[in-house]
């Protein structure tokens, strides 16, 4: 295992944001200080520059004996700019090491982080904000060390180097000239305060924008079909017209710091110049000593006014590096919570009083109960919002519920790994979810091993997608655009059977999966669908009674309840819902049949 992989990120979460970040850099602190050490070296030859310039003034341009000096004073100062410059690359170098390193180290931490995250939070948590935080927050971490950290350094460097050579030409200098260095600090502090909150404030906005772009986005085809670009137009407009303010907020918070500290840094330098100038006409210090004072003075006034600016473009760095804490203090989904690691599951299923609420005081499901054995099917039907999918979400303890019990094989759901227990279920989903990848990569996606060309078309044969593939020019080494956009609503469907076949769940959950495609294509996932049940415990969730006919146990539920249960037989037989349905969709039927007819009549 990798030094990086060994690295607890846990350690980074302190209540000082600076100890976290310091502790971010456990592994690449050596070449973090190296890089600074270096800026100290190069600050010190730009200090050594100086007092040669002095001693060429006051010691050999004036002695005509001192005269052989010259080359070598040339070549002194030729080797302090090569000195200076190599120290400046190295130090650059290995800061950019520095930074790339540790923000690849986080950016994958946070990445495989979000993955074993639970399902609820995903829920609460819009994807905008999740992706902006692992790009342009991760990014504002990366600068900080990559320059502004770095800067800070070479700063204290350029300070303490030059106050001390400045008390060595002349205390009186030395200390007038430092006289606005705690005022600068301070202002610059009570800066960093103000643009924290409204960097935090910004960032936040620019979160929701990319939260409003991204559904856009995701949605274009809806948004299209119902011609709402002006709404979503306004929409962004106004969530666009929001981050504009909070960034006029951040800039003139920027814009009053320059002038200020600009003010403030210019008028000591003015003061110094004058008082220097009037002590060398004096006598009191000599040229060559003044020269090397004004050079001096620069490297400590206004670096120290940089300071000011990095203490507050580090502002932004520390607030990102906040917003990065918050998801890492996030806990895990436990995946291997739980003792029972069975090789095979039977798929005996029994629902005892099961009650489930997303938050507390507000139940969704109410006192569930049912029994189905294994191979059985169970089918669900009921208005939406009235709990079926939450009941199916339960299995693979995508939530867990907080009433009563479930039990898998006679054993307690919750004694099942949920890792292990995932292995063991397959689900189609209503809109299925095909990644940017090949047609094979997107069948063998369920399966951690190496699958044969054979049974990925075995597969496909089953789930009547072969034929579909075997069309395209590529075949399954066919790439599927995001979302599987290339490809139709009934192959994106079959494709997914086809991942779940080659999976070989032994509890199969179907989540509508019929209802978005043409009576054409339903019938052939159908066929397809009645193979991969075979065998298996299936739960079925379906608007259209033909799809639940077969079922083994109807469940009608309604406000998380389940109000009737049965076979089709014996609850079309009952009044309740479940006939009201069954009639108007028999009505439906006849209705198309006596149209069809009577269209053949006028032909």
């Amino acid at each position: 295992m990798s030094s990086e992989n060994k690295f607890d990120m846990h350690t980074i979460l302190t209540k000082s944001r600076l100890v976290g970040l310091w502790r971010l850099l456990s592994g690449f602190r050596t070449l973090f200080l190296i890089a600074i050490l270096c800026l100290g070296l190069a600050a010190a030859g730009k200090t050594a520059t100086f007092y040669l310039i002095r001693f060429f003034i006051d010691d050999v341009l004036g002695d005509a004996g001192r005269s052989g000096l010259l080359p070598l004073i040339a070549l002194g100062f030729v080797g302090l700019a090569l000195a200076q410059g190599a120290f400046s690359f190295l130090s650059g170098r290995l800061a950019a090491q520095t930074s790339e390193g540790v923000i690849k180290r986080l950016r994958d931490f946070v990445y495989d982080h979000l993955q074993h995250l639970s399902f609820s939070y995903h829920d609460k948590t819009p994807t905008g904000e999740l992706i902006q935080r692992c790009t342009s927050d991760v990014d504002a971490i990366r600068r900080l060390f990559a320059m502004q950290a770095v800067a800070v350094g070479r700063i204290l460097f350029l300070f303490l180097i030059n106050f001390g050579a400045l008390l060595s030409l002349n205390v009186r200098l030395g200390l007038i000239s430092v006289v606005v260095i705690p005022f600068v600090l301070v202002i610059s502090y009570f800066f960093s305060k103000w643009i924290s909150r409204t960097y935090e404030a910004y960032q936040e906005q620019e979160a929701k924008l990319s939260t409003t772009l991204q559904e856009n986005l995701s949605g274009i085809r809806v948004v299209k079909a119902f011609g709402r670009w002006d709404f979503e137009k306004d929409k962004f407009e106004k969530e666009n017209a929001e981050k504009f303010e909070k960034g006029k907020k951040l800039v003139v918070a920027h814009g009053l710091f320059w002038p200020i500290t600009d003010l403030i840094c210019g008028g000591q330098m003015l003061v110094g110049y004058a008082l220097g100038a009037i002590m060398a006409m004096n006598g009191e210090i000599s040229l060559g000593t003044y020269l090397a004072y004004t050079g001096m003075v620069v490297q400590i006034i206004w670096p120290m006014r940089m300071l000011g600016r990095i203490i507050v473009n580090m502002a932004t760095g520390v607030v990102s590096f906040g917003r990065i804490a918050q998801v890492i203090k996030e806990k895990w989904e436990p995946l291997l919570e739980g003792g029972r690691r069975p090789e095979h599951l039977a798929g005996d299923i029994e629902f005892r009083n099961v009650s489930f609420e997303y938050d507390k005081d507000v139940p969704v499901l109410h006192d569930v109960s049912f029994r189905c054995r294994s191979g059985q099917i169970v089918a669900l039907l009921g208005r939406p919002g009235s709990g079926k999918t939450t009941l199916v979400n339960l299995l693979p303890r995508f939530y867990e519920y907080t009433g009563g019990d479930v039990l898998v094989d006679g054993v307690s759901l919750k004694d099942y790994p949920r890792h292990v227990l995932r292995r063991f279920i397959g689900i189609v989903e209503q809109e299925p979810f095909l990644f940017s990848r090949t047609i094979r990569d997107n069948i063998t996606y369920g399966v951690e091993r190496d699958v044969p060309d054979e049974e990925v078309v075995r597969a496909a044969r089953f789930a009547a997608v072969h034929d579909v593939i075997e069309t395209f020019s590529q075949g399954y080494q066919t790439m599927v655009g995001e979302k599987g956009v290339t490809l139709s609503g009934g192959q994106k469907q079959r494709i997914a059977i086809a991942r779940t076949l080659l999976k070989d769940p032994r509890i199969l959950i179907l989540d509508d999966s019929t209802s978005s495609v043409d009576m054409e294509t339903e019938m052939i996932i159908r066929e397809a669908l009645q193979k991969l049940m075979q065998s298996r415990t299936t739960f079925i969730i379906a608007h259209r009674i033909q799809s639940l006919m077969r079922a083994d146990l109807i469940l009608v539920m309604d406000q998380g309840r389940i109000v009737q249960s049965g076979t089709h037989r014996e609850l079309v037989d009952r009044e309740g819902f479940y006939k009201q349905i069954y009639d108007m969709q028999s009505q439906i039927g006849v209705d198309v049949d006596v149209e069809k007819d009577a269209r053949n009549v006028q032909l």
